[in-house]
Parts: C-alpha cells; sequence; structure tokens
C-alpha cells in the first residue's frame, strides 16, 4: 500500500509562514495527483491546493495569492509553502495522493495530518 507522512505543522503568528512537507512512500507504481486538504474545528475537510502528475495547480480561492503547491525533486514528495497566514487557516492539514500501486491498482491515500494554528 501506500503510505504518506507529512510535516511541518505548528504555531505561529498572524502573518507568519509555513512550509508543510509530504512525503509518500510504499508500492508505488505511479502518481497521478498530490494535494493538500484541511479541516477546522466543527468544519468539514476542503481542499487547499493540488497538483498533478503535470505540474497543473489548482487552489481555494482562500489560498490563492499566499499558499504555493510544489512537488520536491526527491520523487513522490509536495510541499505547501504558506504565507502570510491568518487564523483562519488555523486546522490540521491532511496530505493526500491519488496513487496507482505496483498492482495497478488506483485509489486516494491520506496521511494523518498535521496542526497548523495561526494566532492573532
Amino acid at each position: 500500500q501506500v503510505q504518506l507522512v507529512e510535516s511541518g505543522g505548528g504555531l505561529v503568528q498572524a502573518g507568519g509562514s509555513l512550509r508543510l512537507s509530504c512525503a509518500a512512500s510504499g508500492s508505488i507504481f505511479r502518481i497521478d495527483a498530490m494535494g493538500w486538504y484541511r479541516q477546522a474545528p466543527g468544519r468539514q475537510r476542503e481542499l487547499v491546493a493540488g497538483i498533478t502528475r503535470g505540474g497543473s495547480t489548482n487552489y481555494a480561492d482562500s489560498a490563492k495569492g499566499r499558499f504555493t503547491i510544489s512537488r520536491g525533486n526527491v520523487e513522490n514528495t509536495v510541499y505547501l509553502q504558506m504565507n502570510n497566514l491568518k487564523p483562519e487557516d488555523t486546522a490540521v492539514y491532511y496530505c493526500n495522493v491519488f496513487a496507482v500501486t505496483t498492482t495497478l491498482v488506483g485509489g486516494d491515500y491520506w496521511g494523518k495530518g498535521t496542526l497548523v494554528t495561526v494566532s492573532s
């Protein structure tokens, strides 16, 4: 199967920056898309940013102009650079990939999440 490990969350003051990292490992044949979602208390999980195998990106309106998603030089890694953070960005951030395993089965995989807290 596929395992995802996230890192980079923490506590930051409003206006600050954080960089989230996610590394995928396991029985991976190909990763078609990678992305970051977040879930704030009492709210549904929502897409923050995504990037395809070809490099196309998409962002939530709330993330545009402040967050940047990128794939790492190390295969199967993805980053989320978050600048000008706001208290409303406080949430657990989850890494998500759509991967095809070595048995040629495709599916969605999720990390355990990393907490981002932005103080005002």
